[in-house]
């Protein structure tokens, strides 16, 4: 067959996850974890068609979700439903998919739950409880504190803090780093959801432990590292970062110091925070502002928890 009659190369389904993970961060701006979410979600579309997605059809579609509702949430079905709308609407914008297979399918009703807040004495509980008491001597007298300690007792309570007293979510605390915070103003920069940045103003016993946290760490090159890192040194000297995980299980910790019998994760100190601005008489606007929610609506739900 001559070269000029050649039928194209059929276009790998992998290229095609990649050219459409690099549209999420380019032109909608996507953060790395749900990104992620989309990759996965694909990806086991994909495996569960056995062909390209490209060749899919709304019986093909409709038959993967089904699969799914036997053993997964409405929110997890809905999720991963989105997932297929973007990429194929991604797919006909590009030329490559003949037709959407998501058109017609209604996204699965997800029950209403309302956030669960801690009592403001929990609150206070999590941050001054430190779940490891200081060493006694054989005489009975406190051990002194070591510096490898005092660093860990610093930032632990330093993250109760900014989490309850900003309500950003755990992921954008993970990813702040020492010059995001403006001591002269008191305020941390935070870059939310869409990478959409936003000021988020520090209370003043939250601003105390910030303050303390960086001044504890005083070096050069402070300002580029993370605002949270380990503790435990590391051979290069680099400091890491704490992700999401790290977090979770210093709240966790401190909960059961604290004698919180319920599970405490980031996000319950989030609704704990909307929710007392709302019983101090805080504006549900200026609520909205401080969470970064897109729409007032989000905001709303705290109305039916405040008191």
């Amino acid at each position: 067959m001559e070269r000029g009659n050649r039928s194209a190369e059929p276009v790998s389904f992998e290229r095609r996850l990649g050219e459409f993970d690099r549209h999420l961060l380019a032109e909608r701006n996507f953060s790395e974890h749900t990104r992620r979410a989309y990759r996965s979600d694909l990806r086991q579309f994909a495996k569960h068609l056995g062909t390209a997605p490209e060749e899919a059809g709304p019986r093909e579609v409709r038959a993967w979700l089904i699969a799914l509702g036997a053993t997964r949430t409405a929110t997890t079905v809905g999720r991963k439903l989105a997932s297929l709308r973007t990429f194929f609407r991604y797919g006909l914008r590009e030329g490559w998919a003949k037709a959407d297979p998501t058109l017609g399918l209604r996204t699965p009703k997800v029950p209403r739950s309302l956030p669960r807040p801690l009592s403001v004495d929990d609150c206070f509980g999590l941050i001054e409880r430190d779940p490891e008491p200081a060493q006694r001597k054989s005489g009975g007298a406190a051990a002194p504190e070591t510096a490898m300690q005092r660093l860990r007792r610093l930032r632990d309570r330093t993250i109760v803090e900014v989490l309850y007293g900003t309500g950003i979510r755990v992921g954008e605390l993970a990813a702040l780093d020492v010059r995001d915070f403006d001591r002269r103003r008191g305020e941390l920069r935070v870059l939310g959801k869409g990478r959409v940045e936003r000021v988020a103003p520090l209370p003043k016993m939250a601003l105390g432990a910030v303050l303390e946290w960086v001044d504890a760490r005083k070096r050069p090159g402070l300002l580029a590292e993370p605002l949270f890192i380990s503790i435990r040194p590391r051979r290069d000297t680099k400091a890491r970062r704490l992700c999401d995980r790290d977090v979770r299980r210093i709240l966790k910790k401190r909960a059961l110091a604290a004698g919180i019998p319920e599970r405490v994760h980031p996000h319950r100190l989030r609704h704990s925070f909307a929710t007392h601005l709302l019983d101090m008489g805080a504006d549900l606007r200026e609520i909205q502002e401080l969470l970064g929610h897109a729409s007032l609506s989000t905001t709303q739900k705290y109305t039916a928890v405040s008191i």
